[in-house]
Parts: structure tokens; sequence; C-alpha cells
């Protein structure tokens, strides 16, 4: 499968542009899947409900199923699972992108505001292949793309998982 991943600080729009990502290639007819990473404990689930007790006897994992979609739950009762684990579990599509697991090992674009408060995370990481801006950094060793135009990342994103038409 291929993996494009969106990296940045808090609140530097990396969501807004997994976003605007997601719909333009998708409208342009291609599958796309997203992995969040989040840095805080995450449960779709409720006490009392009967899937919250499934898994408080123990269950691997739950699945949620209805007429319009399906949520699989898996406790994993250990360490948080890297990101292969996680990709490996997804089904098939033309793409995925990954909002976070910025220190792993795939291409990524970073999203850079300076009101976020810190500093570029590419000089550090040759795996960030561009960085999307709306203002001037000046000369970068990647690409500075325009934040606020989702049809010239999208253009790289595809061009660089070999998708481009």
């Amino acid at each position: 499968m291929r993996v494009y991943g969106v990296i940045g600080w808090k609140n530097s729009g990396k969501t807004s542009l997994m976003e605007r990502l997601v719909a333009e290639i998708t409208g342009r007819g291609f599958t796309v899947s997203t992995v969040k990473h989040v840095h805080h404990d995450v449960d779709l689930d409720q006490p009392g409900k009967d899937s919250h007790r499934h898994r408080a006897a123990g269950a691997s994992e739950v699945v949620l199923a209805s007429a319009h979609r399906f949520a699989l739950m898996r406790e994993h009762r250990g360490p948080e699972p890297d990101l292969t684990e996680v990709l490996a579990r997804m089904a098939p599509v033309d793409l995925i992108l990954v909002e976070g697991y910025k220190r792993d090992a795939h291409a990524k674009i970073e999203v850079f505001r300076q009101e976020a408060g810190h500093d570029l995370i590419q000089p550090g990481d040759g795996l960030v292949r561009a960085v999307a801006t709306d203002m001037d950094l000046g000369a970068l060793p990647v690409p500075v793309l325009d934040l606020n135009n989702t049809g010239q990342i999208a253009d790289f994103i595809l061009a660089e998982v070999g998708l481009a038409v």
C-alpha cells in the first residue's frame, strides 16, 4: 500500500489539510483511508454498553456493526502498536494518509505555521519531502508548498507515490 504522512506540531493545521486532501484525492477517483495518531487514550465505547462489557470481560476485538458502518476495537493490553502493525490491519486502498507518527519511517509533508510556536521538523528528518506553509520560509532543501493550495499538495503527494495522472 502507498502511505504518505502529514506531520507538524499541534495547531499547525494538519487535520484541516488532511480533510481537504481526502476530499481532493477521492474527488480524483482514488480510494483513500486515513490513520490518525493520538497521544491520549481513545475509547469509542461507553461503560454499560454491551460492547464495553465484552471488552471488559476480556475480548481481544469487538466489532460494532450497523447498516452504514462498522467499527473494530482492538484491545492491545500492552505497548502502543507501531504504524506498521496498524497499516497491516487496513483494507487495501490506493493511498493511506497518516496524520502524526512524525518519527516513523515513511515519506511526509510537514505542515508549518509560525503561530504553533515550534521550529521546523524538516531539517532533522530526511523523510520530510516538502513543507506546506502559509508564510515565506526562504530557501529549504525540499519544496515549499502553499498550505492553502490543496490541489498543489495533492499533486505533489500523488506524484511521490506514483499515482499521478
